[in-house]
């Protein structure tokens, strides 16, 4: 393996896990209020369609990136109504968001199967991108990618700098506390959960604008769960959401060039190798109760107090 390879590897992924950037970031923020939205990988793929669609249709990729988060705020919209307004059970309502989303999907994309994009190209900045290794490495993506890494600050800011963010955070450790001091529970909580459902949007509009700039039924293949597994892995804090979508982008590419070097290992089990290290991770950090609680909101995906609030009135 030589340096360029390194390079490509490097820069592959990179770009593997940027959907799951936008999806876990945008999903730490809706557990960051108190609420557990499963939905993520039904918003995904409506996104994806959604913002393809429109690509396809109108010939501008960047209306069709708003389309994906548009649609991604969309079916969020129906889970926040659902859960928060009447009341539902959290984990079924996502888990039925997602089957939802799948279906719909796959029936909004019948047509759109034989169909291809030029795609969102890379930036080519002058002299930097010209650079030898760090201009590949930096300075060679599209402007999706700087987005995503954009994301990560901003969204630091404001949960740990800001106002807003101290609020949020206090809702999902004590909403009744927030309550009495007359702050809107049930509407930021909205709010969190739009914005989840946009940045997971633009995560499924990436994959088929950007990615692989085509439509496939099911193209998202499961990375709305290692989303959502990002932030219990994660311990609900940016940073290390940051650092897990990148390792596991890794992996994702990693199925691709493990064959090339010439390593005798079945297809099959590659294409296994994301889920199986979600797994594994998963169960090595549920070994300590202490330690997949941590940073954990307190109120995490629990209604009672929410009912305590509609009653009362938001």
């Amino acid at each position: 393996m030589n340096a360029d390879t390194v390079i490509l590897i490097l820069v592959a992924t990179i770009t593997a896990g940027v959907p799951l950037i936008f999806s876990a970031l945008g999903e730490l923020v809706v557990e960051k209020s108190g609420v557990l939205n499963l939905g993520v990988e039904g918003m995904m793929i409506v996104g994806a369609i959604s913002g393809f669609m429109v690509a396809a249709e109108s010939g501008q990729l960047w209306l069709g990136v708003l389309a994906g988060a548009g649609a991604g705020m969309l079916m969020a919209l129906i889970f926040a109504f659902i859960t928060l307004t009447l009341m539902a059970n959290q984990v079924a309502t996502g888990l039925a968001l997602t089957i939802f989303g799948i279906g719909l999907s796959a029936y909004m994309g019948q047509a759109y199967s034989s169909v291809a994009l030029e795609g969102i190209k890379s930036l080519h900045i002058p002299l930097l991108s010209d650079l030898p290794v760090l201009g590949q490495l930096l300075f060679s993506y599209d402007p999706l990618v700087y987005l995503a890494l954009l994301l990560f600050p901003l969204l630091v800011w404001f949960l740990y700098h800001s106002r807003g963010g101290l609020v949020l955070r206090a809702i999902g450790e004590s909403p009744t506390s927030a309550h009495a001091l007359g702050y809107p529970v049930i509407r930021i909580r909205y709010l969190a959960v739009l914005f989840g459902g946009a940045m997971a949007g633009i995560g499924g509009a990436y994959l088929s604008l950007a990615y692989t700039p085509l439509w496939s039924e099911g193209m998202t293949a499961g990375r709305g769960w290692i989303a959502l597994a990002l932030v219990v892995f994660a311990t609900w804090r940016p940073g290390r959401v940051l650092l897990g979508a990148f390792l596991f982008g890794g992996v994702t590419i990693a199925q691709f060039h493990v064959q090339g070097l010439g390593v005798d290992i079945p297809s099959q089990f590659l294409s296994m190798l994301p889920y199986l290290a979600t797994i594994a991770v998963l169960v090595l950090i549920s070994r300590n109760a202490k330690t997949i609680r941590l940073n954990a909101p307190r109120r995490w995906g629990r209604l009672s107090i929410v009912k305590f609030i509609n009653v009362q009135g938001d």
